[in-house]
């Protein structure tokens, strides 16, 4: 639930710096690059492909490293890997660029990552001479009258936002207005809404997929449901090329806006009362508790409510109650749909056109940063929690609450397992190239005390290069049918990649 998160952190009046946050997280269409699978080899072609012949088919533009453009456009959000350089990107405008990108690139040994937002954590979406499809030109956003709206897949999270709340409805999403909505949907798209309306996953009605063997087709419950299943939180890059999605809405009400901070001794008490509190709330009240690392740590809760102030204050109350210390600040205002979106974005002075990246004339900046996670199945120990964050200056540890409507499906409904999760763990630290090595090695640390804590699952849109037993973290009991559907819909392995869900 994906900005430069120092932004929303303060917009939550929580400081410090943060990546995808709710699911807005994250997140490139592929979470990867595509590598040629060897059991392909036979069907490899001599040579590069022919550039030439896919700038000539495209409707869109081909960027080659020589060309006007090509050093913005090889960019992806996280700076940690500005090193990678792309043998080529396809600015596609249809499914057909898409098409033709595949046709021309296919079976030579390239790799081949789709791009919507740009936000892979690891920068998997702009492979190392590889072709890159950046879908950002098919960004289209259609209200319909049935309260459905259709979604280019190069839409950023901002611009469904704004559409939507012309027509006065919403659909739940990540809080980073940068973010594609590509990859936060199929990742499953943990958001501040989520407790309330869902997984934006779960409100995906149907979707334009181009397939490994260049085909286009409709996933929907009707029509392919096993990819349509598949699609809905199995993880971007694995099965096809989505170039428009389909989602159902709900009316858009006024919301309520928190933000408590904490005096630095009671944060093992608001860690453990807050866990508590979350768990027993009612749908419309989502929240987020952030473990700032440092001696001693400090925490801080944000947050959301679908209702008016009168009806949140009351609960707000419960939680300080429960913590038994006042906080040190105290802030609550009462919001229209899209002004709740622009403030959890960190834009919430900014126009729309503002709440985008410099390169597309915005002011929002790309950033450095590490991040993995975990998710919390049931409350853990606060104490030992708050302890892994000690002395760690300069990392945060996100808990966003899930439950409600996210519980109300089975693990298997979708591809999306962490249907019973308490909440998502994000372990996060902005970063240079230089230090790097460090600040992985800390938030792995931090990842694997959670795992003692018994949080043992990962949350796929912050994909994580060194997390242990990955295929199962993120998919649990789901896996055995997604490498089915993998193997159906990709046989030759064009979209793996080293954490794709062939290789699992």
């Amino acid at each position: 639930m994906t900005i430069d998160r120092r932004r929303f952190l303060a917009a939550l009046g929580v400081g410090g710096a943060m990546a995808v946050a709710g699911g807005t997280g994250a997140a490139a269409q592929s979470l990867a690059p595509a590598a040629f699978d060897r059991r392909s080899i036979s069907r490899l072609a001599p040579g590069p492909p022919d550039w030439a012949a896919l700038k000539a088919r495209l409707d869109g533009r081909l960027l080659l490293p020589q060309d006007q453009g090509y050093a913005v456009a090889r960019l992806g959000y996280n700076e940690l890997y500005d090193f990678q350089l792309p043998a080529a990107v396809a600015r596609c405008t249809s499914a057909n660029d898409v098409q033709a990108c595949l046709e021309v690139a296919r079976g030579h040994g390239v790799p081949i990552a789709a791009r919507s937002g740009g936000h892979s954590y690891l920068g998997y979406s702009v492979p190392s001479n590889g072709l890159v499809m950046d879908l950002r030109p098919m960004a289209r956003v259609q209200v319909l009258g049935d309260g459905t709206v259709r979604v280019g897949a190069g839409a950023r999270l901002i611009e469904v936002y704004a559409a939507l709340a012309d027509a006065g409805r919403l659909m739940p999403a990540g809080s980073c207005p940068t973010v594609g909505v590509s990859g936060l949907a199929l990742g499953g798209g943990v958001g501040v809404l989520a407790r309330k309306y869902g997984l934006t996953c779960d409100r995906l009605l149907s979707a334009e997929v181009v397939t490994a063997d260049s085909r286009v087709i409709t996933a929907s419950a009707c029509s392919e449901p096993d990819l349509y299943w598949a699609l809905r939180g199995g993880g971007g890059g694995n099965f096809g090329v989505v170039t428009e999605f389909t989602f159902s809405t709900e009316p858009a009400p006024d919301l309520t806006v928190f933000s408590l901070r904490f005096p630095a001794g009671a944060t093992a008490s608001v860690v453990g009362a807050w866990q508590q509190w979350v768990t027993r709330a009612q749908p419309e009240l989502w929240s987020n508790c952030v473990v700032s690392g440092g001696t001693p740590p400090t925490c801080r809760v944000g947050g959301c409510y679908v209702g008016p102030q009168s009806e949140l204050d009351p609960l707000l109350d419960r939680l300080v109650n429960a913590v038994g210390t006042q906080p040190s600040s105290r802030t609550v205002q009462g919001k229209s749909y899209l002004d709740t979106m622009k403030y959890m974005a960190g834009c919430a002075n900014d126009t729309i056109a503002q709440c985008h990246p410099i390169s597309e004339g915005g002011v929002l900046p790309r950033a450095s940063f590490v991040a993995v996670s975990r998710v919390l199945t049931a409350p853990v120990d606060a104490e030992r929690l708050v302890r892994l964050m000690d002395g760690r200056t300069g990392i945060d540890l996100l808990l966003d609450s899930m439950g409600g409507a996210v519980a109300q499906l089975a693990p298997d409904a979708t591809a999306f397992p962490h249907r019973s999760a308490l909440a998502t763990a994000q372990v996060y630290a902005s970063t240079t190239p230089a230090g790097q090595a460090a600040a992985t090695a800390a938030v792995d640390a931090i990842r694997d005390g959670l795992a003692d804590l018994g949080a043992t699952g990962a949350y796929v849109n912050y994909i994580d290069a060194n997390l242990p037993d990955w295929g199962t973290a993120y998919y649990g009991g789901n896996l055995p049918r997604l490498k089915a559907v993998s193997h159906r819909y990709d046989p030759d392995g064009v979209f793996a990649f080293p954490q794709s869900i062939a290789r699992a």
